[in-house]
């Protein structure tokens, strides 16, 4: 996910490289019921029937499940809200019974096997459920909150752990295996899923459906398994890349994004052969909650990204980088989120470097430190959560979710390049690491352990680093880099002046100002200032008077002045940051422009009653941080 979208669940999977029962004993995971140290599951069966009238799945799912242990009788699969009807093992009828609820985990689904087998055999269970209309992995349109506003529209949500809430599975990205799916939809609609597209046939049941068959050869874990249902079209953007959207965005998209090979052939020179097939994007409606997601085959991205400003590209970057760092090689419990996030953020600035320069890439990694600064100012410099690695047990991934996993993990890669010997040794071991630990998941203790094996020679250099400060203590990192800091200069200088200029002083700006800054150079500005005491209401005023700031579409600066506005008590701008936070549903933007109205006191019952009044229309995970974070009852079941 790009930041600053996904988190987080866990358990061990097979690997091409690496036996499937090593390590199995010592294999927990906080987030996951299911018995994943007793059995592996290699394969998945899908069979949905996606129902709009009722806002549910009528599905069936069957696992293939390796046993990894003798005497072998008896499974658990992590749920959420399903209503299970039937389970069979090998077609004979299997006892089943849902365990207590947990908060955020769901239900446990035991199942007891009519026999019992023995380590490496084999065993298909299939169940056959229905999910709830409230699944958390599932945001169901009404025709109305779509652009063509004619048809409804469907799309899923599973990282971190809300897989379980669309298929009863092994829901822990420690283990990883591969799918097939049916998907029956109006025939008006049309399907597309994390996987390669196997063809489309009419639904033999009912005239009025149409069947769509995918396949995903490619082993991955459940949080990257995602469905869309919609009047959706495509254009071709490259030899092995299509945009997907409403045809209302279509064309625009294929604009946005007509750079995705070049990006793809950038990520293949630096981090080794792309192994997916098909790389296609497809752009969302509003409400979808991330910047992206980098599921396989199929990456989704926000519309806030059409803003006829290509400055955004880098998100896009970061998405196809983890078809390597986070879909290859996969954190094994979400403890370990930054192996994930931090290589992805790595290779997405080297992709920058190529295709811009150095300087371009010391730009974005500074943007990126105050990013980090951010989350641990809103954490709280002593939160355990702002640990690289923190302990998850009984904290739900998505409270956890931040730029920390992101910027820290970027920042202690950034620290070794230095000490290793720049940024092509240290690409060296990132590809190495890669071809290591293809399709299989990790814990930090393995990446640390190949980092010592693979620099040797410098074992000494990384024996000199405080990893535990690095890895396991709250707050910002014990290193601070020295960024290059040519292209933020500019940035820098201006944003001293408006903070020094006295209000006698404010005719001494004018548009000339911000004539030779790129977007990326404007955003960091914004954000420079965002850092600083709240400016006098006279200079936001003045700035909006030479700047003309309110026409700017891009959502990255809009974001950041209105915050900006916000902060300084500009009441104008409250009405225009509302507007922002729930005509798109980014959590990166729509959380933060609720608080900083919320923090208006004047404002605070507005803020409220905005969020309350479209709340029904946002991404179930945005609307219950966003009442969180606005002290207002979530209605979250527990």
């Amino acid at each position: 996910m790009q930041v600053f979208f996904f988190i987080w669940c866990g358990c061990w999977c097979h690997s091409l490289f690496i036996d499937p029962g090593s390590n199995m004993a010592s294999a927990t995971d906080p987030c996951s019921f299911s018995s994943f140290s007793k059995c592996v599951t290699k394969h998945l069966n899908l069979t949905f029937h996606v129902d709009f009238d009722s806002h549910v799945l009528k599905a069936k799912v069957a696992l293939t499940v390796e046993v990894l242990e003798d005497r072998f009788t008896s499974l658990t699969l992590d749920t959420k809200d399903l209503k299970v009807s039937k389970v069979t093992a090998n077609g004979q009828a299997a006892k089943f019974t849902l365990g207590l609820k947990h908060s955020f985990m769901g239900t446990p689904l035991e199942i007891t096997l009519p026999f019992d087998l023995s380590r490496g055999q084999h065993v298909i269970v299939e169940v056959t459920y229905e999910t709830a209309p409230s699944a958390s992995a599932l945001q169901w349109l009404t025709p109305e909150q779509t652009a063509g506003k004619k048809h409804p529209y469907l799309f899923s949500q599973c990282q971190a752990n809300h897989c379980r809430s669309m298929v009863p599975c092994q829901d822990t990205p420690a283990m990883k295996h591969t799918y097939y799916a049916q998907v029956s939809v109006p025939k008006e609609l049309v399907a597309v899923m994390s996987a390669v597209r196997d063809g489309q046939e009419p639904d033999p049941q009912d005239s009025s459906r149409i069947i769509y068959r995918f396949r995903q050869p490619v082993p991955m874990p459940s949080y990257l398994i995602a469905i869309v249902v919609g009047a959706l079209e495509s254009r071709e953007i490259g030899p092995r890349s299509r945009v997907w959207s409403e045809k209302e965005f279509v064309d625009k998209a294929a604009f946005e994004f007509s750079e995705t090979e070049t990006m793809l052939k950038t990520a293949e020179d630096l981090a080794g052969p792309y192994v997916w097939g098909q790389y296609d994007i497809l752009v969302l409606p509003p409400s979808f909650p991330y910047g992206g997601m980098e599921n396989p085959c199929l990456t989704f991205a926000t519309p806030t990204l059409l803003a006829g400003d290509r400055s955004l590209s880098n998100v896009i970057a970061h998405e196809i980088s983890h078809s390597w760092t986070g879909n290859l090689v996969t954190n094994k419990t979400w403890e370990h989120f930054w192996l994930n996030e931090g290589h992805t953020v790595y290779l997405e600035r080297m992709i920058g470097r190529s295709m811009e320069s150095e300087q371009f890439r010391q730009f974005k990694a500074m943007g990126g430190w105050k990013d980090l600064q951010e989350s641990v100012n809103t954490f709280g410099a002593n939160n355990p959560l702002t640990n690289l690695v923190p302990n998850m047990s009984e904290v739900d991934p998505d409270d956890a979710f931040s730029s920390v996993p992101y910027e820290k993990g970027f920042a202690l890669l950034y620290h070794l390049e230095e000490l290793m010997g720049g940024p092509e040794v240290f690409m060296g071991f990132v590809k190495s690491y890669i071809q290591m630990f293809a399709y299989s998941s990790v814990t930090t203790e393995e990446w640390k352990n190949y980092l010592f094996t693979y620099f040797k020679d410098k074992v000494d250099v990384l024996n000199k680093v405080d990893w535990n400060a690095w890895m396991h203590t709250p707050g910002m990192p014990p290193v601070k880099p020295q960024y290059d800091t040519t292209l933020a200069d500019a940035c820098i200088a201006l944003c001293k002046r408006w903070v020094k200029t006295k209000e006698g002083d404010l005719g001494n700006f004018s548009e000339v100002d911000v004539k030779t800054l790129s977007a990326h150079q404007l955003i960091e500005f914004l954000s420079l200032l965002l850092q600083e005491e709240p400016l006098p209401l006279s200079h936001v005023r003045q700035m909006q008077e030479v700047y003309q700031l309110n026409a700017f579409n891009n959502a990255e600066i809009r974001f950041r002045w209105l915050r900006l506005c916000v902060k300084s008590k500009w009441e104008d701008a409250v009405p225009m940051a509302l507007k922002m936070a729930t005509e798109q549903g980014r959590m990166k933007f729509t959380r933060p422009l609720f608080k900083e109205v919320y923090n208006f006191d004047k404002y605070r019952e507005e803020a409220v009653r905005v969020f309350i009044a479209h709340r029904a229309a946002m991404h179930p995970v945005t609307s219950n941080l966003v009442a969180k974070d606005l002290k207002v009852d979530t209605g979250k079941s527990t």
